[in-house]
């Protein structure tokens, strides 16, 4: 029989190809298989025949990274291009407070290393927030003062192990799942009598990495656990027969822990004759709430960021080289975009520009930045100047009238609350909330068609808006860059609308709007109100507009007060109708629905539902936008 090309082998196939074998031979030709035992011999060789092509197509996608989808697999692939897939992370939290020791005569006090302090909500709830180093603080007039202590949410965990000589394929397994690796302590005695141990460091590569380094490699395993790897001789130190390892981290529960304001003391303090202290703690005092926990990485984050951490070797050459070195460095980053200072309009060359969204709050913290930046420093090129930049977020404000058949929904309110929860678990999605990012307008509009079954159609139009944190009561030059193309609606002006604010010339609020010059650019005016339609230019030319590369460039200005304050910072709004409703995130921008300024009106389709089959008195919806006054 000559071989046959199978196009696809599902069960049926393989039965008919036995069959149509059987046939080809002459004492089978008239053979009735369906009527007799041996169709459950045919169904046995197929079965097996299927079970068997399944598992080697099954295998055959696991050894590669790209089509890989047991978590084990993907894992080790990555580990085998040097990629370590970030862990659990901790949720971080500052707490302050003092301890009255003024009946002791002691020098210094010692918050020892495990639980500080529980969250304070109802029992059954509770999360345990620890430290994994000892912290001592002196005593002055009577008084030790932990100022900024930074405690993490989990449970502090040991695991020993002693080493042995004659056991070649010894592990050093950490067999509890969701833990934080970059809480991993390791110390080592020569045994297990010994009372002083030495500290060994995580590496997260062999470079300056010598015979004599005491390092330990961390990696993820099966079931999510974690091993750690020790030198051999050559790479790091080796362990010798008898060892003593004694290895502390957390169990973390990741994002759970976000979010706890207000904590327990549940810690251990010694003085410095390492006698307990059981009174005279205060009650803590909250610097900064939990935030920073994330879960483990997923596997298709794993798949795309192993092979561009791979493709940059260890080293920043290019842009794309800083996206994939930052998340290992700083495992917070949700997003990471970076470009050359060469792009700018002036170049700046010898720069790079990188701009980070962590998982929890809107921007970097300036201390941990400047962290970043010096980490940086063993990878970029020399004469090559990394700045990290403050995360730039672009607005959307989608406006929709959205037509429903009555007949089929209990009411309009319960369509349009099940439109809202779509849109603002869209906006949520990785499809928006990253840099590179674009509005999609045709799917936001799928999004609300498909939100239930009375929804006919719906008409939608989009502004995008960019929050500008002014510099109260001095002089001070802004732009504004939207990274799109602005629309002119109307050459009569008023194409861009901002919030109020009060200046040094003007006791009254007044608001900024635009009047094109040509096609490509116009002036920025400046005029207030004295009623929703009626206004008065008072400066015709306190800046310009670039409609064509969305930018606004105002004139110096002193700003007195601003009716916008978002978390204690004054803030102008300035929102533009875009040339194109598909909105990109053009390098340090960064893409968001505001959820806030999404509005949807519910219009009863009268067609639709019957009421009105010749449509005489059906309500159409514009969708053009105007450039009318607006004031938001």
């Amino acid at each position: 029989m000559s071989l046959t090309n199978f196009t696809n082998l599902d069960f049926d196939q393989i039965k008919q190809t036995i069959k149509d074998y059987f046939r080809s031979n002459s004492d089978f030709t008239d053979y009735d298989f369906e009527g007799s035992n041996l169709s459950v011999l045919i169904d046995v060789l197929a079965y097996n025949t299927y079970i068997s092509s399944y598992n080697a197509n099954m295998i055959s996608n696991e050894v590669f990274i790209d089509s890989a989808t047991l978590r084990e697999n993907v894992v080790a692939l990555a580990r085998n291009i040097g990629y370590v897939p970030r862990s659990r992370s901790a949720a971080k939290a500052k707490v302050s407070f003092f301890v009255d020791v003024s009946s002791r005569n002691a020098l210094s006090v010692t918050l020892k290393k495990g639980v500080v302090a529980t969250s304070n909500v109802f029992a059954s709830n509770n999360y345990i927030f620890s430290i994994v180093s000892d912290i001592t603080v002196p005593v002055v007039n009577g008084i030790a003062i932990f100022e900024n202590v930074e405690i993490l949410e989990g449970d502090y965990v040991t695991t020993n192990f002693i080493v042995s000589s004659t056991n070649k394929n010894q592990r050093y397994i950490l067999e509890n799942p969701n833990i934080d690796s970059s809480t991993v302590r390791v110390l080592v005695r020569s045994n297990q009598t010994s009372t002083v141990a030495t500290s060994y460091f995580r590496a997260s590569n062999i470079l300056n990495v010598d015979s004599q380094s005491k390092v330990f490699y961390v990696q993820e395993i099966e079931d999510q656990q974690y091993e750690l790897i020790f030198g051999d001789g050559y790479f790091g130190k080796k362990l010798e027969d008898k060892n003593f390892i004694e290895a502390s981290y957390l169990i973390t529960n990741g994002e759970s822990g976000n979010g706890f304001a207000t904590f327990k003391f549940s810690g251990r303090l010694v003085d410095d004759r390492g006698q307990v202290i059981g009174t005279g703690v205060s009650l803590l005092t909250t610097n900064e709430p939990s935030q920073g926990g994330s879960e483990i990485e997923s596997v298709s984050s794993i798949k795309n960021f192993a092979p561009k951490f791979y493709s940059s070797q260890n080293r920043a050459v290019t842009a794309a080289d800083y996206e994939s070195i930052i998340p290992q460095i700083y495992p917070e980053a949700e997003s990471v975009t970076s470009f050359g200072g060469e792009s700018l309009d002036p170049p700046q060359f010898g720069k790079v520009f990188v701009g980070i969204k962590p998982f929890y709050g809107n921007f970097v913290p300036d201390a941990i930045k400047q962290n970043i930046k010096t980490s940086l420093g063993k990878y970029s090129v020399a004469g090559i100047v990394p700045e990290i930049i403050d995360i730039k977020y672009l607005y959307i404000e989608p406006e929709s009238q959205v037509y429903y058949d009555s007949n089929k929904a209990v009411s309009s309110d319960a369509v349009k609350t099940l439109i809202e929860n779509n849109v603002r678990t869209y906006s949520k999605s990785t499809e928006i909330n990253k840099y590179g990012s674009r509005f999609k307008y045709s799917k936001y509009q799928k999004v609300i068609d498909d939100s239930h079954e009375a929804v006919t159609s719906n008409i939608t139009k989009v502004r995008m808006r960019r929050d500008l944190k002014v510099a109260i009561g001095r002089n001070a030059e802004y732009e504004i860059c939207f990274g799109n193309k602005i629309h002119i609606k109307d050459l009569a002006g008023f194409n861009i609308k901002s919030t109020g604010f009060k200046s040094s010339l003007y006791n009254d609020y007044v608001y900024l709007s635009d009047i094109p010059n040509d096609s490509r650019e116009g002036r920025i005016i400046l005029f207030s109100l004295y009623s929703d339609t009626e206004y008065s230019i008072i400066n015709s030319d306190i800046g310009y507009i670039d409609y064509t590369k969305g930018e606004i460039m105002l004139y110096p200005i002193n700003i007195q007060e601003s009716l916008k304050v978002t978390g204690g910072v004054p803030i102008l709004q300035i929102s533009a109708i875009p040339e194109s409703n598909d909105i990109i995130g053009l390098q340090d921008l960064y893409l968001q629905i505001d959820n806030n300024k999404v509005d949807i009106s519910m219009i009863p389709d009268i067609i639709e539902s019957g009421s009105d089959s010749s449509g005489s008195s059906f309500i159409s919806s514009s969708s053009y936008q105007n450039g009318k006054l607006v004031i938001i």
